[in-house]
């Protein structure tokens, strides 16, 4: 049996559909089961969660995956040494336009209605409209400049030929991207769940296109914590990833996926309905009052029992999430030291905890 060092421990988390692992590792007793004490502290905004782990209020967080880079090359911060062990999940964001946006895509390209997923050329006749027109661009938002977010709607609208240019890109707390849609502020956002079925229950928005839809199985939301810490408590370390991997198993099945949907429901979770929380926790991607859930059996995906390198932080991961970084200008003026992936995403962790608590069955 792993015996941590620090077993009181502080984990940050953003109220998203895909901080399941972590909700379910707390209520249904995982991290207990391995001498953990957790207190999940939910934070507003990832620029807190991140500032926050770095000072060491929190001793790990859920993160978005390509934030321990950004930590570690210190771009937007301070550098900070942060490591990864554990993917938590892949997929789970949508992009979300406003039923105004929606109108107006049917209206410039003569439809009467759009097929889904939404091709962004149909997006581009509207752009250049707006333009001819001197009317204000179109106002996206994402929740955090480094995160996958931004990159699967730069990806999107890059393939139509869309330039950054062509459009305003803000960045917006999760949770307060709804509101933000329901009052004009922005057009559209790239965000996780419940945030899009929200807007979609809402009458507000039409979820256009999901992440599975723009790149398929990828890294979304990562285990982070400081080098420093991990250096000071690697059983602690082997502890958690042990309990947030069992989390992610539970997590496979249907029944146990409803179940943790009513638990995030909660204030001290999500404060959502369950109605907004559990159609893409069972794979069901709700686009508009008017038309029928698109069926996306991995749109949360936390664990797949054919495949055991869900959950490993495989350096080829790293690689094309800093590929992704470099493309979108974002570290043109950082020094990247050689071996940076290997430095951050660490699979010799994960595997070093599936060794013991394989010896520990």
């Amino acid at each position: 049996m792993i015996k941590p060092e620090q077993t009181n421990l502080t984990l940050g988390f953003i109220p998203l559909t895909d901080s399941a692992p972590l909700v379910a590792a707390k209520e249904m007793g995982f991290f207990n089961q391995w001498g953990l004490n957790v207190s999940l502290q939910k934070q507003n905004s990832w620029a807190t969660l991140r500032d926050k782990l770095h000072v060491g209020i929190l001793d790990a967080a859920q993160m978005l995956a390509p934030m321990p880079l950004a930590s570690t090359l210190g771009v937007g911060c301070a550098k900070t040494h942060v490591i990864t062990p554990l993917v938590l999940s892949l997929n789970g964001n949508a992009i979300t336009l406003s039923q105004q946006l929606h109108v107006e895509i049917l209206n410039e390209n003569s439809l009467s209605h759009i097929t889904l997923p939404l091709a962004p050329y149909l997006l581009k006749n509207v752009i250049q409209t707006r333009k001819q027109q001197g009317r204000p661009k179109i106002k996206f938002a994402t929740v955090f400049p480094y995160s996958c977010h931004f990159y699967q709607l730069r990806d999107w609208l890059s393939s139509a030929d869309i330039k950054l240019d062509d459009v305003d890109i803000g960045v917006v707390p999760p949770v307060n991207m709804v509101s933000m849609l329901e009052n004009g502020e922005m057009d559209g956002f790239c965000v996780g769940g419940p945030w899009n079925a929200q807007a979609v229950r809402a009458g507000l928005g039409i979820t256009a296109v999901t992440s599975f839809d723009i790149w398929q199985d990828s890294p979304e939301k990562v285990l982070g914590l400081r080098q420093a810490w991990y250096n000071s408590n690697p059983n602690t370390v082997l502890a958690l990833t042990a309990a947030l991997q069992q989390a992610c198993i539970w997590l496979e099945s249907t029944p146990n996926r409803f179940e943790i949907a009513c638990m995030m429901s909660a204030s001290k979770y999500l404060n959502a309905p369950v109605e907004v929380i559990a159609p893409s926790l069972i794979g069901s991607c709700l686009t508009d009052l008017s038309m029928q859930p698109r069926e996306i059996p991995s749109y949360n995906q936390f664990y797949k029992s054919q495949s055991d390198l869900i959950n490993s932080p495989e350096f080829v991961r790293g690689e094309w999430l800093l590929s992704k970084m470099q493309s979108a200008g974002h570290l043109e003026k950082i020094n990247i030291p050689n071996g940076i992936v290997k430095q951050v995403f660490r699979p010799e962790i994960y595997e070093e905890m599936r060794l013991k608590t394989n010896d520990a069955s």
